[in-house]
């Protein structure tokens, strides 16, 4: 079956709007290097809240780019690491965070730019 992602029925569609989201570009991103546990998550991944990583997460998990490992301690340990699948992301999540820090100063002026044109 061929897919088309510019036609409106386009399943992958689905595949873009789970990777074209911030927060799981983010962890993405942060997982591709070692196993992480929850808590270290939260507190790498500044401006996320508990709720929202752990949606997202489970979304991940869903859509087979990360896997969730539960280790019975006091209290339960729970790792993070990404998938084979996952890992077919990775080059391109590292190449998009490398293209924003390299390009928020242009963006930023191209906006100011706009901004002042428009007022």
């Amino acid at each position: 079956m061929r897919y088309d992602v510019y036609t409106q029925a386009c399943p992958s569609r689905l595949v873009l709007d789970r990777v074209a989201d911030k927060w799981a570009v983010l962890i993405l991103g942060r997982i591709d290097d070692e196993p992480v546990r929850f808590n270290q998550l939260r507190r790498e991944i500044q401006g996320i809240s508990q709720k929202v990583l752990s949606q997202t997460l489970k979304k991940l998990e869903r859509d087979g780019l990360i896997r969730r490992e539960v280790f019975a301690t006091v209290p339960v340990t729970v790792e993070y690491s990404i998938t084979d699948l996952g890992n077919t992301l990775a080059d391109t999540i590292r190449s998009l965070a490398r293209w924003a820090e390299a390009n928020i100063e242009a963006v930023t002026a191209a906006q100011r730019c706009y901004d002042e044109a428009q007022s």
